[in-house]
């Protein structure tokens, strides 16, 4: 009886593991807090964001199809891991670059880069 529980135990686990409540492109981010979060630090004041209200921002490209570009700020490959790093520190990246530091934390990083990567 005790295998049986033990092997109903690990059956469930394996099948708990492959489940997913958060269907993020981003392991560990939140796609809706995301949007919210550039929204509230005001991405589109310069990058068209799509799904984002008034983000038509003209000055900086457009963030549409991002998750499918070879390269993020003209240096770096496009991982999430390395979107993340941009977003919080621009210019540990690219000195020169226009985009502000914000002052975004890690969390809300990896949940706007969850967004980014969503869309589509």
């Amino acid at each position: 009886m005790t295998r049986l529980r033990v092997a109903c135990a690990a059956a469930l686990l394996g099948l708990t593991a492959c489940a997913s409540d958060n269907p993020s492109p981003v392991p560990g981010g939140d796609v809706d807090r995301g949007r919210a979060a550039i929204q509230a630090v005001g991405c589109g004041a310069c990058h068209v964001i799509g799904g984002v209200p008034n983000a038509n921002g003209l000055v900086a490209p457009p963030l549409t199809n991002v998750a499918q570009r070879s390269i993020i700020a003209g240096e770096l490959p496009n991982t999430p891991e390395n979107m993340m790093r941009w977003i919080q520190d621009p210019q540990a990246v690219e000195p020169n670059t226009a985009m502000p530091n914000l002052g975004i934390d890690a969390r809300t990083a990896r949940d706007i880069t969850a967004y980014l990567y969503a869309l589509h």
